[in-house]
């Protein structure tokens, strides 16, 4: 499938982090990434680490070393290495910046981003940016005159959910679009979806939670999970990409296997399932790698 909004950005390793790093308490198997609430605009996110003066540094009783989001990455890559030490030179080749101490810094309004992932299905990114603006214009105060033009912030759920179909498909989303987005924008409005509970929750209810909600398939919310709300043992079964990377991996010939055909040409369901299960908690960076492989020498691997 094709990536999905700022997810897609999420992939790539070049991109320039947006935020400056905030050293917090972080854990793989939860989120890590400070969440929006979509009514409240309250960020919830663990508070910073104060860094202690060297005379508290000096007297602190001596405990063990806390992971947080200045070392959760460095900890991660050191597992994966490990675990398996072919993957040292594909580490040190490509930094992962999206669970760097600047990428867990980014925060993230849940409604903003599922509702930009399902408007970017089956559209261009050009396409996607020009819906997007116009539904957040649907919701926005035009007499203010022209003198001030702030950015325009994301409607609420509650000011999504009560709108017609017809008026939000005056924005260029079909049918079926516009019924997804209000139909996220009620389970929000209503506290089935909260911002507390994806924050909070074990990985398996965000996820069961969220792919009962029309519009949002399996992948679409693995993504979500993983690049937006930083959870770092996430793992896509259903990715094409991480399938073709984890076989050329092994070594072996996907320009080959390519030509076969079928959903599992490259390897299998079980074979994948198998292969990723040592690596976590931290399965989320082991998929980003994978994406990574036919970027890197394969032969140096070895």
């Amino acid at each position: 499938p094709s990536a999905v909004g700022i997810i897609a950005e999420r992939v790539n390793g070049t991109a320039k982090p947006r935020s400056r790093a905030v050293n917090r308490l972080a854990d793989p198997r939860t989120t890590n990434a400070p969440v929006i609430s979509p009514e409240t605009s309250r960020v919830l996110a663990s508070d910073p680490i104060e860094a202690p003066s060297p005379t508290k540094a000096a007297n602190a009783p001596a405990t063990g070393k806390r992971t947080t989001t200045a070392n959760i990455l460095e900890e991660a890559c050191r597992h994966l290495i490990d675990v398996d030490p072919r993957m040292k030179p594909l580490i040190e080749k490509n930094y992962c910046r999206v669970f760097s101490p600047e990428g867990l810094a980014e925060k993230i309004d849940p409604f903003e981003s599922l509702c930009s992932g399902i408007i970017s299905q089956q559209v261009s990114g050009a396409a996607a940016r020009s819906i997007k603006n116009k539904f957040i214009a649907l919701f926005t105060d035009e007499d203010n005159g022209e003198a001030e033009k702030p950015k325009k912030k994301f409607p609420q759920p509650s000011e999504v959910a009560p709108t017609s179909i017809e008026r939000l498909r005056t924005a260029g989303l079909s049918q079926r679009k516009a019924e997804y987005v209000k139909g996220l924008a009620e389970k929000f409005a209503s506290g089935e979806l909260t911002a507390t509970m994806l924050a909070e929750a074990p990985y398996e209810e965000v996820r069961d939670k969220l792919i009962a909600v029309r519009g949002l398939g399996l992948w679409s919310v693995e993504m979500f999970a993983c690049f937006g709300l930083k959870r770092m043992d996430v793992f896509s079964l259903g990715d094409l990409g991480v399938q073709r990377g984890m076989a050329a991996f092994v070594g072996r010939d996907v320009a080959k296997l390519k030509a076969k055909g079928g959903k599992w040409k490259y390897m299998s369901e079980r074979e994948m399932a198998e292969m990723a299960s040592p690596f976590a908690p931290y399965r989320s960076v082991f998929m980003w790698y994978m994406w990574r492989v036919e970027e890197t020498d394969i032969s140096t691997l070895e």
